[in-house]
């Protein structure tokens, strides 16, 4: 039996003879249904109509598809030194990104930011050799494709690496992550934060919001917590969800500078 695909958001359902009523995560209200309705496509089907696209971003290969699906985000292949972790993912796998990564040391792990790029990724475990998943436990519920192969884990920080940990960030979702790389940008260390922090259009800040599409912002509180989380990590750089929304020198600065501005532009007159 086939895994359906939500058309809307890249995420894939379990087997089952035919689509879901609808997908929850869509239906959040972090997100929305498409206004022409839920529609479903497969990964057989995803092969057929889409390609790869496979980039250098800011020292990283960028892993997207040709046209653009679902949310329009791409992975990362962060070559950390103990192994390949896959940062975040996305609905389309194919024998090009399977050549490609393998022919780059295969996959040591898989972490993803949140629910809205868990797409295929038991796809790719199976076909990276069920390299492990790890998503924060408090996302469990958005999951809709159970399986042995994703681990969850409990608390605010999970050491991957000796050089990667992942860390809960809230606001955008209570289980919300982000991966601090220390050997990231030249050693000056990275974030890989998919929209957990979004990186701005002008790639000078990052900002915080419960629900971006439908412009929902997050508490003073919240974004106060998140200062208190990332503020004391070492970085230089931030990569953000979408191709090239990366923050490339002093995004730690940026960072406080993003923090100050969201709290003052909230609290103003």
């Amino acid at each position: 039996m086939p895994c359906h695909i939500c058309v809307q958001c890249g995420i894939e359902f379990g087997e089952r003879a035919s689509p879901p009523p609808g997908c929850a995560i869509c239906q959040d209200i972090r997100q929305y249904v498409r206004w022409a309705g839920q529609a479903w496509t497969t990964l057989e089907e995803l092969r057929a109509s889409h390609a790869a696209h496979l980039d250098m971003d800011h020292g990283l290969l960028g892993i997207g598809s040709k046209p653009s699906f679902a949310i329009g985000q791409r992975a990362l292949l962060v070559p950390d030194r103990s192994g390949n972790i896959l940062w975040d993912c996305i609905s389309l796998l194919d024998d090009a990104i399977i050549n490609r990564i393998k022919g780059q040391g295969g996959l040591r792990a898989i972490a993803i930011s949140h629910c809205h790029y868990y797409t295929t990724m038991v796809s790719w475990s199976e076909a990276f050799g069920d390299v492990p998943i790890y998503l924060h436990e408090d996302n469990r519920k958005w999951v809709q494709r159970q399986d042995r192969r994703i681990e969850y884990w409990t608390g605010e920080k999970l050491v991957l690496t000796p050089h990667s940990a992942l860390y809960r960030v809230p606001g955008h979702f209570s289980g919300g992550t982000i991966l601090h790389w220390t050997e990231g940008a030249g050693t000056k260390g990275a974030l890989m934060s998919g929209d957990i922090l979004q990186v701005t259009q002008d790639r000078r800040f990052v900002s915080f919001m419960y629900s971006y599409p439908n412009m929902i912002p997050v508490s003073i509180k919240t974004v106060r917590r998140i200062g208190e989380i990332v503020g004391p990590l070492v970085f230089d750089r931030v990569y953000g969800a979408f191709w090239n929304r990366v923050i490339a020198s002093d995004a730690n600065k940026a960072f406080h500078a993003s923090i100050r501005r969201y709290i003052e532009a909230i609290e103003g007159d």
